[in-house]
């Protein structure tokens, strides 16, 4: 299903620390001693750090289960935003952090993306 472009943050600057990489190597060996793999996961946990808001999508298709640790590892700094549609997996488990700790829950991409603009400007 195609979806449409939301140009609101466009206007804003932002730069957005994606994890995703072109060339990852499924041959990497998911260990610390794995020099590509060790420098990948650091510069996801540093880039958690210096961010000034973490927004994370849970999808439904996916089990996710590296995002799941990160919003553990952040539910208490108040940084953080939530989009967990039904279906995820672990939906309850989501809801239960995301309540216990005060974390802003949307219920689509849409509201994810207006909540992090209301936040941010």
């Amino acid at each position: 299903m195609a979806r449409k472009s939301n140009k609101k943050l466009s206007v804003h600057p932002i730069v957005f620390f994606n994890p995703r990489r072109d060339d990852w190597n499924l041959d990497w060996l998911q260990e610390i001693m794995d020099p590509q793999f060790s420098q990948q996961v650091n510069w996801e946990l540093d880039a958690l750090e210096v961010a000034d808001w973490i927004v994370v999508y849970f999808d439904p298709d996916t089990q996710s289960p590296i995002s799941m640790l990160e919003l553990g590892l952040h539910a208490k700094s108040d940084k953080v935003i939530v989009c967990c549609p039904d279906g995820f997996w672990r939906k309850g488990n989501v809801d239960i952090v995301c309540s216990k700790y005060n974390i802003p829950q949307t219920k689509d991409l849409d509201d994810l993306i207006e909540t992090l603009i209301f936040k941010i400007v």
